[in-house]
């Protein structure tokens, strides 16, 4: 009996040992954001290693420092990190400036645009890759279940109407496509679109490798609480969240702004890795 609990206290202090290494190991990283109107403690996610060891060299480097936070929209987010914000002279068009290579997307269900989110900006392109530098914050707006429903349904739009259109072209699809033939002849449209809808539902019914947006349950609860910019999911990727100084983010929303949405006064940034 000595001899079991001998060993059974070993192998607890064991595994307490590796499960606090492992605590350690993913210790979360903090960063300091300063302006002129105070400062933002920014959480960076563990889950999304590219964009956040990026971001942390490019803070160790002191690559932010004397940055302008260049693109503001009330309600919606502050975008920073453009190279050529540094000095830059007032009413200067922004926001084109690039530093590093293009990051591959990292796109995580339980990471998304709520207020406070930190995500990498990007330009057009479609592997979604983000930029090396320029990064917003989310301030977002509180948003209804029935908002959301519609954003759902945009996102879902592009899947849907391809869905249909490689089913119309099969021979399965005769009856239908007479179906919809007569219905559009008869300039019935309600009906048209009811049994395209119809259709469509069928057709994810019996393709279950069809996968399509939706927001979970805590997504919902967030953007009809706190809020967010949903429509921004799946596009950009969020790989970090303010955690302190929500305020700040207000404050820089609510500057003026001129015809390209750059404060008429420069916001200019500073940041550090600091500890809790």
């Amino acid at each position: 009996m000595k001899r079991f609990l001998k060993y059974f206290t070993l192998v607890a202090l064991s595994l307490s040992l590796m499960s606090a290494t492992g605590m350690r190991k993913r210790k979360p990283t903090l960063v300091l954001i300063e302006t002129q109107f105070g400062s933002m403690k920014v959480m960076l996610y563990n889950e999304t290693p590219l964009h956040k060891e990026n971001f942390v060299n490019l803070v160790k480097s002191h690559f932010y420092d004397s940055l302008l936070f260049h693109r503001v929209i009330e309600d919606f987010m502050i975008q920073g990190g453009d190279p050529e914000s540094k000095g830059a002279p007032a009413g200067k068009t922004l926001g084109s400036g690039e530093h590093g290579e293009m990051l591959p997307a990292e796109f995580l269900p339980d990471k998304y645009h709520k207020r406070g989110a930190l995500a990498a900006a990007r330009n057009n392109n479609p592997e979604k890759k983000s930029s090396g530098c320029q990064f917003y914050i989310v301030q977002g707006k509180v948003l209804s279940n029935k908002d959301l429903d519609h954003i759902e349904e945009q996102h879902n739009f592009s899947a849907k109407q391809k869905l249909l259109i490689d089913y119309l072209k099969t021979d399965a699809s005769k009856a239908d496509q007479q179906a919809l033939d007569k219905l559009q002849q008869q300039r019935n449209f309600a009906a048209f679109n009811h049994y395209c809808d119809s259709l469509v539902d069928h057709l994810i019914a019996i393709n279950p490798e069809v996968k399509l947006f939706k927001f979970s349950q805590q997504q919902r609860a967030d953007y009809t609480n706190i809020g967010g910019a949903p429509h921004l999911d799946g596009e950009y990727t969020v790989f970090g969240e303010v955690i302190d100084g929500f305020n700040i983010i207000d404050s820089i929303a609510a500057v003026e702004t001129n015809r390209n949405d750059r404060p008429i006064n420069d916001i200019i940034m500073k940041m550090r890795i600091v500890k809790k």
